[in-house]
């Protein structure tokens, strides 16, 4: 790998570089590695507020202030924990594989301010950043499927286990340099490591809350619409947008041609995905449905995601096309059997995901039946720890301050409820101010 020395110059404040005998890296690549990523992290950033916006619209109005407040808190104490608990257990040096830590808090490496392991060299606090903007996502996935329902003071309790220490721990295996890493499992950016580890939990809280008053009675489904469909649809292109950073910046370096290659394959999967969801929503409900158009968009983002690095154009396409056909369908079989996920984030997030990890066996650079079965294992190392986890800390929650509000303000809004404010306080039904 290649590598940059820094002097002791560069701790004391001054900005001199010494370089590796090799050449292969120079000040101005190492500059323009670090500018990138930097960007990359904004970029990822911007997706929070992409989340923040598409799960406010696709729930009720009464509930919007309970939305923001979580994702606002997933964000800040993500951060915090990710600087203290989490890097150490994601990042954690030589180790058996499963489980290591690095130590609390961050301590720059032996060589200063070089994160040296990343290909094309970039800074130890940029390092840190990207990886902690990325760890947040997945309690936001399950934020969105648990919403309208699930207490505050539990739902905080769960992102507080759940990503300081069972994301970085699965992290670990494989972006770690643990088990999975050895044994060859892919996953570029994260179909599995992110979006499967919220997905997962997103599962595991919808099974022990039930589903939202009014959903499901007499055995028929009752649509629970969202209140923006405008708010919907800015979060899903803040997302897109956002994915430039999640996908571009997992290429760890400003190099032109894989970084131009992710991004192309990206675009290309969300946009067959959109394409997809809505010729099969309209097909089966004989009427273009944008709430599935928007979650097709999605489902090929995710789907793309394992191996975006790894396919050419044709493939991408493909893995959009399918992600956007099994969302919709994927939808539809959750809302049958009652697991009501007022988003659709089980069926993005979790099973596009799965979709996504196996792809890279099939499609691409890394396509034949041991790599296929090699994420298959991966898929079932994550599924058990991450559901089984997640699983066990709500129903923890449950068994002790309880894990869903009272009828009283699930039918008031959690809005007035938990926080005692609305979204619209103005606003009264019927369209009058």
């Amino acid at each position: 790998m290649k590598k940059i020395i820094f002097t002791s110059a560069v701790l004391a404040g001054i900005p001199t570089l010494a370089f590796s005998s090799d050449g292969d890296v120079s000040a101005g690549l190492f500059t323009a590695n670090n500018i990138w990523m930097m960007l990359c992290t904004a970029l990822v950033f911007i997706m929070h507020l992409g989340f923040a916006t598409l799960e406010t619209g696709l729930t009720q109005s009464k509930n919007t202030v309970n939305i923001l407040f979580k994702n606002t808190f997933i964000v800040c104490f993500g951060l915090i924990s990710y600087a203290y608990i989490g890097f150490g257990l994601m990042y954690p040096g030589d180790f058996n594989g499963f489980i290591g830590f690095a130590g609390f808090g961050l301590s720059l490496p032996d060589n200063g301010l070089l994160a040296s392991y990343a290909s094309g060299g970039y800074t130890y606090w940029t390092d840190f950043l990207f990886q902690g903007i990325f760890a947040a996502t997945a309690a936001t996935i399950v934020s969105g499927a648990v919403a309208e329902r699930v207490k505050l003071s539990s739902f905080m309790l769960f992102t507080v286990i759940y990503v300081s220490f069972i994301y970085p721990l699965v992290g670990s295996w494989k972006w770690g340099g643990g088990w999975l890493d050895k044994l060859g499992f892919y996953d570029f950016a994260g179909s599995t490591l992110v979006h499967s580890v919220g997905g997962w939990a997103a599962l595991a809280g919808v099974l022990l809350l039930g589903p939202r008053l009014g959903k499901y009675v007499d055995g028929q489904i009752k649509p629970i619409p969202g209140h923006s469909m405008p708010l919907a649809a800015i979060g899903v292109f803040l997302l897109w947008f956002g994915w430039f950073g999640f996908n571009g910046g997992s290429v760890l370096s400003a190099d032109p041609a894989a970084v131009s290659l992710t991004l192309m394959t990206t675009c290309i999967a969300a946009a067959a995905g959109g394409i997809a969801a809505m010729m099969t929503s309209w097909f089966a409900f004989k009427k273009p449905d944008l709430s599935m158009s928007l979650n097709g968009i999605l489902a090929g983002l995710v789907g793309i995601t394992a191996g975006a690095d790894k396919m050419g154009l044709h493939s991408a396409m493909i893995i959009g096309l399918i992600a956007g056909l099994i969302v919709v369908y994927a939808v539809m079989f959750i809302d049958k059997i009652k697991l009501d996920d007022p988003v659709g984030a089980i069926s993005v997030h979790l099973i596009c995901g799965v979709f996504g990890t196996l792809a890279v066996g099939v499609f691409g650079e890394l396509a034949g039946v041991k790599q296929f079965f090699i994420q298959l294992l991966g898929v079932g190392a994550y599924a058990v720890v991450c559901f089984g986890s997640a699983f066990l800390i709500f129903f923890v929650l449950k068994s002790t301050i309880g894990l869903r509000v009272s009828v009283e303000e699930e039918r008031e809004g959690l809005d007035l409820g938990e926080h005692g404010m609305e979204a619209y306080c103005d606003f009264v039904k019927g369209g009058k101010f």
